[in-house]
């Protein structure tokens, strides 16, 4: 924890960029968008400089496939999927600084840069290879859209450019009967040249760099380890028209050759704080997090993208260090200080598949369900340090018995007491050993849970969260003060100013995990203003006369602190309303495997 004079961090929290191919399921936000968020959440009411950004990745083949496939252009689907993946997370509450997309001419001209600077430093190079070209379209299929028997292990659902089996790099061509993953005919194989990072030149310095981040998770730093031992040098471009132009004579006027996406894509995490820089009025901005190594930056995505964070990316940064444009000379631009990667969820024993119907989009969840339901659940039993299977019966009994029976219900009862008998936050009397145990063991939970975030162990944070709402519901049970109101009104009104307190506290505690419910929950407790600042959808100009909407959100107007709380005695209390919706289980779960069942055989 790295801390400034001002006491203040700065924290950059750079999410998984979402392909602009189609909409986003809910197995998509488990990996890159809840955890992410809980993360921000968390610093900004500590009070640190969060800087929290990531967009629409618009470029490359699974926009092309997506574009063939509606019958128009790469930029139309990227327009459609981008404004629906960004209104799907701003229903989520996910809150970035700035949720921009790729296809601005602020990113092209950040990529262009450091393409060009790696290249006058010598860290891309030109080779010939075998291009692997798809047989019905001819277009270029990256590696991942290629699968096949690895000859190495023999498994067979190995990727073009890695097997997950047994963790090998790969080619396209050593795969034992290759096939495409989008229309299953072998690609065609032809020689071609094209510009590679020359990955071994650079491998000591990240190899180095890598085994000293002995506090990631065990499993990204063993894959990372692993894949840096058998480094080689990758291609950067690809044989396309649609991506980012190669900024190096004899490709800049190409008209079919691109930018490789996963060289494009990974630089989102600079150009989008150099766009925030510039929408908030002070271009310079981002370099507090960008040139300080002072700063924390976290990276939050699923397993499948370890490779790109931890190897690609960092490796970039290595070779640019503080040249360029955006270098400037200035200090090198910090690599990542933790890679939060998850694994995958499942969905009724099935791996999420948009194109066999294994899916549950974001919007449509959203359109029968509460946002923190979700959120809850995805935090609480999401995929975080293995892989998770989400059910429908499993996704009831934690909002019915967890978020309506525990927590709910610890607020639901007090509140309706403290309402229905003092109509506001009732002055307390001397306290005795039970209750002041009570209000230390959950003012305790700062620390703990504080610790737990900052450790991105969110499940075992928000399962403390919940004990402490437990132990509330066993406090009031125990005191009982609907039984102390005739004989002593005194004590009933201490104990309901100590469970209110408590509610208090732990609304504070769970805030960067249900944000919806705790700014309900503050209002019903007698607050004014904002625990958080409110998101926004935001029109801002590209600087060439174009336009376009990002999320975006002036946090600063919150007024939540990371500190137990004050509630004053004598705060006027508003009518109780119910926090959650109890949900039928015999009808949720027949509905939405009728569902599954019509999505499956529409696919």
């Amino acid at each position: 924890m790295n801390q400034s004079q001002s006491g203040k961090r700065k924290i950059l929290v750079a999410v998984a960029w979402p392909y602009a191919s189609g909409p986003r399921h809910i197995g998509h936000v488990a990996g890159f968008g809840v955890p992410s968020d809980t993360f921000a959440r968390y610093h900004r009411l500590r009070g640190n400089d969060v800087l929290m950004v990531s967009g629409t990745d618009e470029h490359g083949t699974p926009v092309m496939v997506a574009a063939d496939a509606l019958g128009e252009s790469p930029r139309e689907t990227a327009d459609r999927f981008s404004r629906l993946i960004r209104e799907d997370l701003y229903a989520l509450g996910l809150s970035y600084d700035l949720f921009t997309r790729t296809t601005t001419p602020n990113h092209y001209r950040v990529v262009q840069d450091l393409f060009r600077t790696l290249y006058e430093k010598g860290y891309i190079v030109e080779q010939e290879t075998l291009g692997a070209f798809s047989a019905s379209t001819g277009h270029t299929l990256p590696d991942r859209y290629i699968e096949g028997t690895c000859p190495i292990c023999g498994y067979d659902g190995a990727r073009g450019d890695q097997c997950d089996n047994c963790g090998n790099q790969l080619d396209p061509a050593d795969l034992i009967e290759p096939r495409s993953k989008v229309d299953g005919t072998p690609p065609v194989f032809r020689q071609t040249k094209h510009l590679f990072i020359d990955l071994p030149a650079l491998r000591d310095e990240l190899t180095a760099w890598i085994e000293a981040q002995k506090h990631w998770r065990p499993n990204v730093r063993r894959f990372s380890l692993n894949f840096a031992k058998e480094l080689k040098p990758r291609p950067m471009t690809r044989d396309l028209d649609w991506g980012v132009p190669i900024p190096v004579e004899g490709y800049e006027d190409d008209p079919d050759k691109r930018i490789y996406v996963w060289f494009d894509a990974v630089i989102g995490y600079l150009s989008a704080a150099i766009e925030w820089a510039t929408v908030t009025g002070d271009p310079d901005a981002w370099r507090a997090w960008w040139q300080n190594e002072d700063a924390e930056h976290v990276y939050f995505m699923g397993k499948d993208n370890i490779v790109f964070h931890t190897v690609i990316w960092p490796s970039i940064l290595i070779g640019y260090r503080d040249d360029g444009e955006f270098g400037a000379g200035r200090g090198p631009l910090e690599l990542p200080d933790t890679v939060a990667s998850s694994e995958f969820l499942t969905m009724e024993g099935k791996k999420f598949s948009s194109s066999r119907g294994v899916q549950i989009l974001i919007h449509d969840f959203l359109s029968r369900y509460d946002p923190d339901a979700l959120r809850y659940f995805l935090s609480i039993a999401g995929p975080e340090t293995q892989d998770t299977d989400f059910t429908w019966a499993e996704f009831v009994r934690r909002n019915n018995d967890e978020l309506v029976a525990t927590w709910g219900n610890l607020v639901n009862r007090t509140l309706r007491s403290a309402y229905k008998n003092f109509g506001a936050v009732p002055e307390p009397g001397p306290l005795t050993a039970a209750d002041e145990a009570f209000l230390a063991e959950v003012e305790h939970g700062f620390d703990v849970v504080g610790s737990l975030i900052e450790e991105t162990r969110f499940k075992n944070a928000l399962q403390e969260i919940m004990r402490l709402a437990a132990l509330g519901n066993v406090y009031v049970a125990e005191q009982a003060p609907w039984a102390l109101l005739e004989p002593d009104r005194e004590r009933a009104g201490t104990v309901l100013y100590v469970a209110l307190r408590a509610i208090d506290n732990i609304k504070t505690l769970i805030s960067p995990y249900l944000p919806f419910s705790a700014q309900r929950l503050h209002e019903l407790l007698g607050y004014e203003g904002l625990i958080a600042g409110p998101l926004e959808l935001r029109t801002v100009e590209n600087g060439e006369g174009g336009e376009h909407v990002v999320i975006t959100g002036d946090y600063s107007q919150g007024t939540g602190r990371w500190e137990p709380s004050a509630l004053p005695p004598g705060q006027t209390l508003l009518e109780p309303q119910p926090l959650y919706v109890k949900l039928d289980p015999d009808v949720v779960v027949a509905d939405e495997l009728e569902r599954m069942e019509a999505a499956a055989a529409a696919a």
